[in-house]
């Protein structure tokens, strides 16, 4: 990974409370675990800042290098690696997801996430 990516990376993750490492962006996801990551934040209310990966190679490859993680999307809470798609499905099931966003002091939606936790459960 070229130092300039790793900067601009770690730049975005220290400097924004959620970041979603992305195929697409949140109001046009270009894959199916993009978009469904993306829509359960939407959902959610979570205010988060997306990083379209598609739009820059030393990004794309340079966030996987940078949480060791080989799969997009990826999410990032308050500077902190948190998954990719399965494992935001399944911590949005369990509820995890809310206590994550609880103790960092991101604001989103409880009744929508009861909602997700409803049609799914």
């Amino acid at each position: 990974m070229s130092d300039d990516a790793a900067s601009r990376i770690k730049e975005i993750v220290e400097s924004n409370d959620v970041v979603l490492w992305m195929k697409g962006t949140k109001s046009m996801p270009q894959c199916g675990f993009s978009s469904r990551v993306a829509g359960v934040l939407n959902y959610m209310g979570v205010e988060y800042t997306d990083v379209n990966v598609l739009s820059d190679d030393s990004i794309r490859q340079g966030i996987k290098d940078f949480s060791d993680w080989p799969t997009i999307p990826q999410l990032y809470v308050k500077g902190e690696f948190v998954g990719g798609c399965d494992i935001i499905t399944e911590m949005t099931l369990s509820g995890e997801l809310d206590t994550l966003l609880e103790q960092n002091g991101v604001a989103y939606d409880k009744d929508a996430a009861d909602k997700i936790r409803e049609a799914n459960g």
